[in-house]
């Protein structure tokens, strides 16, 4: 492991395959959660589409991804090695993963809350954003949690089909029988996710100080 870090062009390459895997998973993530916010609230309001959603969610994850990243560029004529074909499918795949844990977030808002924000004067949309959402957090945060690791494993399937990140040092690797570049993958796709999420638990204490407080008074 010394002797693989100890050459430029190595440290060179992890970096580079690292950057791209924490472009390429993160992203998704985020553009996943954005799409999933407005299809679980309709999720929760709208209840004959409860269970076309959800079903159509379910169906959509069990896509194998290597398949859904060869699909893509036929779909929308997109070069085959474009990490956008990543990107949408990551995104995708993010998205059916949060439809049903946003309804259930949205629901466990206390509905005595919701009423008293609406007595106040707060509309659909900002009481949606300013209340709901927030206190919709904690029963959030552990699905993107989950979410946030789901990426940053699957990012490694794409050096299959060329694409890189972190799973390129996988598959050179194994074609030039080199087993320090296998387990420097291995160690860092672990690093990343455990790093990602403890930002996203710090991330969910910043946004609900008050279950800090409630922890500490009790």
């Amino acid at each position: 492991m010394i002797d693989f870090f100890s050459s430029p062009s190595n440290r060179e390459m992890v970096l580079e395959q690292l950057g791209q895997h924490i472009y390429l998973s993160l992203l998704p993530l985020l553009l996943g959660v954005l799409v999933a916010l407005p299809l679980g609230r309709l999720a929760q309001q709208v209840r004959w589409l409860r269970g076309l959603l959800q079903g159509s969610a379910n169906i959509f994850y069990t896509i194998p991804s290597l398949a859904l990243f060869v699909i893509i560029p036929g779909l929308l004529g997109t070069p085959l090695l474009s990490s956008i074909n990543v990107i949408i499918a990551l995104t995708l795949y993010t998205a059916a993963l949060l439809v049903r844990p946003v309804r259930d977030a949205l629901e466990s808002v206390p509905a005595h809350i919701v009423t008293a924000a609406t007595a106040m004067g707060y509309r659909s949309g900002r009481r949606f954003l300013a209340v709901e959402l927030l206190l919709a957090v904690p029963v959030l945060a552990a699905a993107v949690r989950v979410a946030s690791v789901s990426n940053i494993s699957l990012v490694s399937v794409g050096a299959l089909v060329g694409i890189g990140g972190l799973g390129r040092l996988f598959t050179a690797g194994f074609q030039l029988d080199y087993p320090e570049q296998i387990i420097v993958g291995i160690v860092l796709t672990v690093l990343l996710a455990l790093v990602v999420d403890l930002l996203l638990v710090a991330l969910w204490r910043l946004l609900t100080p008050w279950a800090r407080a409630g922890v500490s008074g009790s």
